[in-house]
């Protein structure tokens, strides 16, 4: 669609004078005294109003592990120094007489 009649700065400026950011309303948890976001679990502690909806702790440490293992993984990758089992070194050493 074309514009046919140019707007003045006024009507500009009417039209954009709801464009404004607003400031983020934080609420404060009861549980631990973060700041957190109104009707929302405080991602600090997993509660909300009152009650724990989610146990963080144990999500974290699931996570540390599952990040420790793809590491590991990657090293191992990397390093083409797989683990060796007792069979393995006993076939070299047949090998190597």
């Amino acid at each position: 669609m074309v514009i046919r009649m140019r707007h003045t700065r006024g009507h500009s400026g009417n039209r954009r004078s709801h464009h404004a950011l607003k400031a983020v309303s934080l609420s404060t948890c009861s549980h631990c005294g973060a700041q957190h976001r109104p009707h929302h679990m405080c991602l600090e502690c997993g509660y909300y109003n009152g009650r724990q909806v989610m146990n963080l702790e144990e999500l974290k440490a699931k996570r540390d592990a599952r990040i420790k293992a793809k590491k590991e993984r990657i090293k191992l990758d990397l390093g083409d120094t797989a683990p060796v089992t007792g069979e393995e070194t006993a076939e070299k050493i047949e090998e190597k007489k």
